[in-house]
């Protein structure tokens, strides 16, 4: 155990060192100079028209210009690929921000609304279209997006071959067009009697109407917007992405252009987020909040105590955007506020001893010993408290080791620092507590009890004003880099990245 506390103190003083020196290289520079730079866009031309008057309103709220390169998704993609340049993309469906995440080419993405795919027409329908089968007639010129450059040809595509349909459209297929604002074109032109093409397209066509098909019920596309993994303007990316998805800002520009669009944040031009989190989890998840600040270009206002603590602050109207706990106790307790939390870690119950242990404890029993000063935590102001006392109670100990106790504190470092001191023989901490005191105390296993295993939970709060910009905290705090934090300071990671999305 004493080699784990030092291995463990060695991690965290090279971590240090890789976070000084990743913020030191920080391209993006200040907040203010960051938000300066120009921000260099690539859109689908399916949100083009949206996409400019949203454009519009950013340059006369904060005079800020916005690059915008449109074009078919899977093209702009492989551009952004050849060209490792760009700061933001926003395809016409998130499988190519999906396909971008797997290549390395994007960070985080934002959701902003969804599509449907239909079948367009002339107004008044002149052919009778009325179902997709009617695609097929001899009469009926069809033209479609191509599935290999553009969302709604590879979407539409994908569900019709699911219902075994697709060949017989693709051979009554006139002509593929590049994107999905040409085969509206060749509709508007008369070039063509009907495509497919996303509804939301149609906004600004007066002479085209729309037919909806059972057989596209199921070709929609999710719409995002992705940060590009390389840019040098996280800041400034991160801003505009954020109004995009506000849902007092970009999203009621969506509604108006006949997107489908819910949830959102509230604008703000630098948002102040709200965190309470248990004491012990700090030193595992500080360096992280600090990042994700300097990244996004906001504020989290973090508040470290006891969980019973935080609890008891809640339940008197304090209301955080998260919460992050150190045992399910204390997220039950306040479940109406937080309704899905999420384990993300373990910590483990240990006795903390002087270095050496001179007093020759070994279990729990020996924590009984005459004359023992013992040191635990507070029940009702600390999960570490109550884990401690159901620990006590289960090993059959609890009468015999109480009268022991001379201190109860709402934090385990607090009992560290009076067993440093002398104040205290042992001390009944987490394994955490112990991981920056390797060279003055020592630690011992608990064996048998499993209710000596705390697990911290992660939830945002349902009133919460900013839940996307929490969740993407959350996506931080679960990222390669966090959970070598975690381990470093003694927790162990409980959920696996891939389950950590977007939505």
């Amino acid at each position: 155990m004493n080699r784990v506390i030092a291995l463990m103190v060695g991690s965290v003083i090279a971590l240090a060192g890789i976070f000084a020196a990743l913020v030191g290289s920080d391209p993006s520079g200040s907040v203010a100079s960051s938000l300066d730079q120009p921000v260099m866009m690539y859109c689908a031309a399916s949100n083009r028209a949206v996409m400019e008057a949203i454009r519009e309103d950013y340059l006369k709220e904060f005079d800020r210009s916005i690059e915008i390169q449109y074009g078919p998704s899977q093209t702009l993609l492989s551009s952004i690929e050849v060209t490792r340049s760009g700061d933001l993309y926003l395809p016409a469906d998130d499988s190519y921000l999906a396909l971008g995440k797997q290549k390395g080419l994007i960070a985080e993405t934002l959701p902003i609304a969804a599509m449907q795919a239909v079948i367009v027409v002339p107004k008044g329908n002149p052919k009778s279209i009325l179902q997709l089968s009617d695609l097929l007639r001899e009469d009926v010129t069809f033209v479609m997006a191509n599935p290999q450059t553009a969302a709604v040809g590879k979407v539409v595509r994908e569900v019709l071959i699911s219902q075994g349909r697709w060949d017989p459209i693709q051979q009554a297929t006139e002509a593929f067009r590049a994107t999905v604002n040409e085969v509206a074109n060749d509709i508007a032109v008369g070039a063509a009697d009907a495509g497919i093409v996303y509804d939301a397209v149609l906004h600004t066509y007066s002479e085209l109407a729309f037919v909806e098909v059972p057989e596209l019920k199921d070709a929609t596309s999710k719409i995002a917007v992705g940060v590009i993994d390389q840019t040098k303007n996280s800041v400034g990316a991160l801003h505009f992405a954020r109004y995009l998805a506000a849902s007092d800002r970009g999203l009621k520009r969506y509604q108006e252009h006949g997107f489908r669009v819910t949830g959102g944040d509230v604008w703000s031009d630098r948002p102040e987020l709200s965190v309470f989190a248990g004491s012990m989890l700090r030193p595992a998840i500080e360096d992280t909040i600090n990042a994700f600040e300097n990244r996004e270009g906001i504020t989290v206002n973090r508040v470290y105590n006891g969980c019973g603590i935080l609890v008891a602050q809640m339940k008197a109207g304090q209301h955080p955007d998260a919460y992050f706990a150190c045992d399910n106790e204390f997220m039950n307790q306040v479940h109406d506020l937080f309704p899905e939390p999420v384990p993300v870690s373990q910590n483990e119950l240990v006795i903390l001893v002087q270095k050496g242990n001179p007093k020759r404890i070994a279990s729990l029993k020996d924590l009984a010993s005459p004359g023992l000063r013992v040191g635990i935590g507070h029940e009702k102001q600390c999960a570490m408290g109550w884990i401690t006392q159901n620990t006590f109670r289960e090993g059959g100990v609890h009468s015999e080791i109480m009268p022991n106790v001379t201190v109860q504190t709402p934090t385990g470092d607090m009992l560290v620092n009076q067993l440093q001191t002398g104040s205290l023989d042992a001390a009944v901490a987490y394994l955490s507590n112990a991981a920056g005191a390797a060279d003055k105390l020592d630690a011992v296993r608990i064996e048998g009890i499993e209710c000596s295993i705390a697990t911290q939970p992660w939830a945002v709060a349902r009133q919460s004003r900013s839940p996307q910009l929490a969740t993407r905290l959350f996506q931080h705090l679960c990222s390669a880099q966090s959970q070598r934090n975690f381990a470093a300071e003694g927790f162990r990671w409980q959920i696996e990245r891939d389950a950590v999305t977007d939505d």
